[in-house]
């Protein structure tokens, strides 16, 4: 399918990875709806801070995903779904667990079934590498057990649950993409990789951190847009689910030392015990075979392996190391 002139609705298009893919697809000639949170700023999340021609090209549409009736609404006269608003820091679930049931799971249901009833030709739902937990074999596939080791996990593997059982049940095409850690400019501070960045641009050379022994499969943004609309174009695609990885497997605290030596610093690391997981809920090991993504998309990742991850956290650094960017993070604050 090529995307060349569809209706597009990206959900979470304010977001971080959402930003970026809305940008790629207009790029591309798509006809793009950017669904971002209704808030009484008229705030547009990282879609303010795109270029003048690519905002004029747009269609804006402000909802909250947990509504049904304006997901409807916004997907009225579209031909595809990207569906990606979510709520997705592990940390803040812990502490507000119903709010990701109501965003991942019912959102997910809303989008799935406003499908069903519009007659869209796709909808594309974003999964997590999360969903696998802790890994028993690796690298991990597809057929990999889902273990819900914090409760966003849990709803992003509900939320998982409710798109295929729509595709199963209805013959709604569904693809679940499942991205594994993507990082890249814009990304939250509560994430890892902009974590110690910012910390470092902001001078600081005892860096507080978590845990530093878990691996993960670090994936740059363009990447990871790059996937979706793989995922999105491939008929084979339809009722699979799709890793999204680098196929390489590094632990944070070779992560630290890699960004410090890009950075040209020398750190001390720092546990910091309120950024610490609860010992069960820890994922301790992820690792993506992503086979099938080449195999049914054509995908392959042009940032993998270390050189790759190297040229990734260079462009990311230089994004956060520009001053008016490093001024929308409290690099001094914990991000939950």
């Amino acid at each position: 399918m090529n995307l060349r002139g569809k209706k597009i609705l990206v959900t979470g298009a304010d977001g971080f990875i959402g930003s970026h893919l809305v940008e790629e697809l207009v790029k591309r000639g798509c006809d793009v709806r950017a669904f971002v949170y209704y808030n009484s700023f008229n705030s547009w999340g990282w879609l303010d801070q795109a270029a003048v021609e690519l905002k004029n090209n747009l269609d804006v549409f402000s909802g909250d995903i947990r509504d049904p009736h304006g997901v409807r609404t916004a997907m009225s006269g579209c031909d595809i779904v990207l569906h990606l608003a979510a709520l997705i820091a592990i940390p803040y679930s812990y502490h507000s667990p119903d709010t990701y049931v109501d965003t991942n799971i019912k959102g997910t249901l809303n989008i799935v079934q406003a499908a069903r009833e519009l007659g869209l030709s796709k909808v594309v739902h974003t999964s997590t590498s999360e969903v696998y937990g802790t890994a028993r074999f690796v690298p991990i596939t597809e057929e990999h057990p889902l273990q819900g080791q914090s409760p966003y996990s849990a709803s992003k593997i509900g939320a998982d649950q409710i798109a295929m059982s729509f595709y199963s049940s209805f013959g709604i095409p569904v693809s679940v993409i499942r991205p594994f850690n993507t990082y890249g400019p814009r990304q939250s501070a509560r994430a890892v990789i902009p974590t110690i960045i910012t910390q470092i641009a902001n001078g600081a050379r005892r860096i507080k951190l978590g845990s530093l022994h878990p691996t993960r499969d670090f994936n740059y943004v363009a990447d990871t847009v790059a996937g979706f609309i793989a995922v999105a174009e491939s008929e084979q695609s339809i009722g699979e689910v799709i890793n999204i990885g680098s196929n390489y497997e590094i632990s944070i605290g070779e992560t630290v030392e890699l960004i410090a030596e890009i950075m040209g610093v020398k750190v001390e690391i720092e546990t910091d015990d309120i950024r610490l997981r609860p010992d069960k809920s820890e994922v301790e090991r992820l690792w993506a075979d992503n086979g099938k993504a080449l195999s049914i998309a054509s995908w392959k990742p042009l940032y993998g392996g270390k050189d790759g991850l190297r040229r990734g956290l260079a462009e990311t650094i230089r994004w956060f190391s520009e001053p008016a960017n490093l001024a929308c993070y409290k690099a001094d604050r914990y991000n939950i």
